[in-house]
């Protein structure tokens, strides 16, 4: 990774990513580039200066010449940061995606600061009836990651209904294929839409299509105690992970990435840390949720 010199003309530095080049390979025909997405993962917006000595022709300057990355094939280390076009120009507030782990106990994390996902029945055991953590393999009880999304702002009281373009309707969960898979709070399998060259599956779901994942949020009080989002409401996404045949059956990946810890007087407990991205299809908006998957010795 490297940065290229923005201080002259405008460049455009454009790579295939290495799916991209393997589709384009094939030669058949079918590769075309319908769609792109644009980011600003390297833009400091803090350096807009209204008081610069020499006008407001010079206020986003330091913006504009701001270095920026050199294009990489690595398409999980780009585009954290989506941009999106809203063509109203009334707009206050932009909606956001929270973890919401007050709502119930059942959504609550673990003390450790992420979600736990217990691997095996044998794990399940040891960590029965602890808060923060799922049956990643009886997919019984246990913790359900939910995510509120809306306008987080006291401004707007949450009985006001949130326009429709700001209303996630789809969202796609990124995770590691190698450690779980997604499902429903009921333990449906959702559809992998894409693996990518680095093992990465993505998971497209979409309101009313995926309606055990994706629900509309009809609370509209300000119930504090239960709702991380302040203002007007939009979507709920909820799921949890089902941990793969390698975690639940082998340590191999556990003491190839992991570690051990003493987890809740488990002394031994084989762990690896790991991140879960969901990103609103309309926005662009991502969450990055931590995810420990644990492992009884």
């Amino acid at each position: 990774m490297a940065f290229l010199d923005n201080a002259g003309s405008i460049i455009l530095d454009a790579v295939l990513t290495d799916t991209g080049r393997a589709r384009m390979a094939k030669g058949d025909g079918t590769f075309k580039i319908v769609k792109f997405a644009l980011g600003d993962d390297e833009i400091n917006y803090t350096e807009f200066n209204k008081s610069h000595a020499s006008g407001s022709a010079y206020f986003d300057l330091a913006i504009l010449q701001t270095p920026i990355f050199e294009a990489f094939t690595n398409n999980t280390s780009v585009l954290k940061s989506k941009l999106i076009s809203i063509p109203r120009t009334n707009l206050l507030y932009l909606p956001v995606i929270q973890i919401n782990d007050i709502n119930a106990t059942s959504n609550n994390m673990h003390s450790i600061g992420a979600f736990a996902v217990a691997v095996d029945k044998d794990t399940e055991g040891d960590f029965k009836n602890i808060g923060g953590v799922m049956t990643g393999e009886s997919l019984s009880g246990g913790t359900i990651i939910r995510l509120d999304q809306g306008l987080d702002t006291t401004e707007i009281p949450p009985n006001f209904t949130i326009d429709s373009d700001l209303v996630e309707t789809q969202y796609i969960i990124e995770i590691d294929n190698r450690f779980a898979k997604v499902v429903s709070p009921t333990g449906v399998l959702a559809k992998v839409s894409f693996i990518d060259d680095d093992n990465i599956a993505s998971y497209y779901l979409s309101l009313g299509t995926d309606s055990g994942f994706i629900s509309e949020n009809t609370e509209r009080q300000d119930v504090s105690t239960r709702q991380v989002i302040q203002g007007p409401r939009g979507t709920i996404l909820q799921f949890k992970l089902q941990s793969s045949l390698e975690l639940n059956t082998s340590t191999y990946l556990f003491n190839q990435l992991g570690s051990t810890v003493t987890m809740n007087s488990n002394a031994g407990t084989l762990f690896i840390d790991s991140l879960v991205r969901v990103t609103g299809v309309t926005t662009g908006y991502s969450v990055d949720i931590p995810v420990r998957f644990i492992k009884s010795p």
